[in-house]
């Protein structure tokens, strides 16, 4: 029998009934404001005249174009070591694609720590003790608040991660200057008698010394001090490392090449449709200050190969070059031979004129001629030189130069080895009048290039390159410089005719990156040192790779002959 009540339709209560038809309401409007049913009907309607082999995988590359794009969901740092055993920091970044986490790139980059000035046997332990707490620190951030900072965002957007990088770091110098403030005025009320004795001390022995100078025989004026390093803060190499991994991951997203997003980065808009590669300075022999030899002034013997040579046929002839060399050097029974961490034999020589023999010979055997199959640049390391107690440069053991002397050293050396075309910090940076001379007298036959002389990019960035005694600055891709950063620097020096140089720092990684850096921002060279070590070889394998996609793409320029910049014998404004 009958109860008297009415059954809801499907069996359903009328609460639930209304409650199924909300959902659908609800599902219908979600579908409508996504435009499912539009992309649905779009993709069937069009697929079955398509026909394709793989129904499923035609739908989801149709659908992968409405995919909202990936974003950073974290940033993991863990500690590695470089090429030279010493800690750096890995970081590895994942992003969310597709409503799912997946890992897209590993970077790693050099944590330099070193101030060639002021480097000694001395100071090597407190580097190494430095370095560990740099990657102590950067560890803390990158996995610490950088990880926080950083997620959501898509890594396409470099600007606005680059900025957010660089404003951290200056809220870590700011928090660090009112720390040692707060430090300093402890120590003054504490001690401050001894904290006054403490400063005064070393002025008085700094007035000393040059008055004792002065004793000599010939007038010489009394060297410029060395300037006071730049400071260096720990964990900085978190804001490049971070940097450049989200430039990294852009690119595998993209399923570009690295070298073009740089590209696109610098120009604000679509890659240039040709590019040129950089010329490769590559390291020969050295013989400097560690060399063992009488000889301290070549701290590398630097061979550039023609410019009309494709990047393949340059690295073939200077292997070759080099295997030549290896055969002359092993020949000769005299001397100290070892292989330097710059990727090339480090020999010593008595002679100035022995390294240029042994490379004209290697030549002769390949019939190369220097000074047109290949030139040379000699990188002098000044600053490695400078005896500061009787204020002049060993150059050989026993032979010594006052800042002025170097000039007529150097026009002779540059009118006897015409196959000279570059000189790599030839005086100290504190020896400005001389550097300006020597680059008003010879800078219409070979480059002026600061490698240790020149600034960090971070002073270049706020101060520019300062003056015109410099043809070219030699700069790494370290610590607290972002790929931003980079960029700008490049641009301020295309401005002042000032070639950008690329350059791989103390423990160097495999990471081969700077390739494309160089080739994204128009380098006239790159600097990686010789064609040993696998940190070295990794970059001019991908550079040799680059030159390969170029071409199949029809996209590869010609460098052109070299062109000196010519320094103004006007004093430039110092402002």
């Amino acid at each position: 029998m009958s109860d008297g009540r009415v059954p809801s339709s499907n069996g359903r209560s009328t609460q639930q009934a209304r409650d199924f038809h909300q959902l659908k309401q609800r599902a219908v409007e979600y579908y409508r404001a996504n435009s499912v049913p539009q992309r649905m009907q779009e993709v069937l309607n069009t697929m079955f005249y398509d026909n394709p082999d793989d129904v499923y995988g035609h739908l989801a590359n149709y659908f992968a174009n409405f995919a909202k794009p990936a974003a950073i969901s974290r940033i993991v740092g863990k500690e590695i070591l470089d090429a030279e055993g010493q800690r750096t920091v890995e970081v590895e970044l994942f992003c969310t694609v597709k409503n799912f986490e997946k890992s897209i790139c590993f970077t790693t980059m050099s944590n330099c720590c070193r101030d060639p000035h002021y480097t000694t046997q001395d100071t090597m332990d407190k580097e190494n003790e430095l370095k560990k707490v740099s990657v102590q620190s950067a560890l803390e951030w990158i996995n610490g608040p950088l990880n926080s900072l950083l997620q959501g965002l898509l890594p396409a957007n470099q600007t606005k991660v680059d900025k957010l990088l660089s404003e951290y770091f200056q809220r870590k110098l700011e928090e660090d200057e009112e720390q040692r403030k707060k430090d300093t005025d402890v120590e003054e009320i504490i001690e401050p008698e001894l904290s006054i004795s403490t400063t005064t001390a070393p002025i008085v022995d700094k007035k000393k010394k040059p008055l004792k100078g002065k004793k000599s025989i010939a007038p010489e004026k009394p060297i410029k001090p060395l300037e006071p390093p730049e400071p260096f803060f720990p964990g900085g190499v978190a804001i490049g490392v971070v940097s450049l991994a989200v430039a990294k991951a852009s690119v595998k997203l993209q399923n570009t090449s690295l070298y073009l997003h740089i590209a696109s980065l610098n120009q604000e808009e679509e890659p240039p449709k040709e590019m040129r590669m950089p010329l490769p300075m590559i390291s020969l022999l050295s013989c400097g200050k560690l060399s063992g030899g009488k000889l301290k002034l070549m701290k590398e013997v630097i061979g550039v190969p023609k410019p009309s040579l494709s990047y393949k046929q340059s690295l073939k002839m200077m292997m070759d070059l080099q295997q030549q060399i290896t055969k002359w050097i092993f020949t000769q029974k005299s001397g100290p031979i070892a292989m330097s961490p710059m990727g090339c034999w480090e020999k010593g020589f008595d002679q100035t004129e022995q390294p240029f023999e042994v490379i004209q010979e290697a030549c002769n055997a390949l019939e190369l001629t220097l000074g047109e199959d290949l030139h040379l640049i000699l990188n002098c390391a000044a600053h490695e030189l400078m005896d500061y107690e009787k204020e002049k440069y060993e150059i050989l053991i026993g032979v010594l130069k006052h800042p002025d002397e170097m000039i007529e050293l150097y026009t002779s050396l540059v009118e006897k080895y015409p196959s000279i075309i570059g000189l790599i910090d030839p005086l100290r940076k504190e020896d400005e009048e001389q550097w300006f001379k020597l680059s008003c007298l010879l800078s219409s036959q070979c480059y002026f290039l600061a490698d240790a002389a020149s600034r960090s990019i971070d002073k270049l960035i706020k101060d520019g390159p300062g003056g015109n005694r410099y043809s070219g600055l030699i700069l790494k891709h370290t610590n607290q410089t972002t790929i931003s950063d980079f960029i700008q620097v490049a641009k301020l020096m295309e401005v002042q005719d000032c070639r950008f140089i690329p350059g791989l720092g103390d423990g160097a990684t495999t990471d081969d990156s700077i390739a494309d850096i160089a080739v994204g921002l128009r380098a006239r060279f790159i600097k990686l040192g010789g064609l040993c070590h696998g940190e070295r070889v990794a970059k001019y394998n991908r550079l040799m790779a680059i030159e390969e996609e170029l071409a199949q793409r029809g996209a590869l320029g010609h460098a052109a002959e070299h062109q000196f910049p010519v320094i103004s014998e006007e004093e430039p404004d110092p402002n």
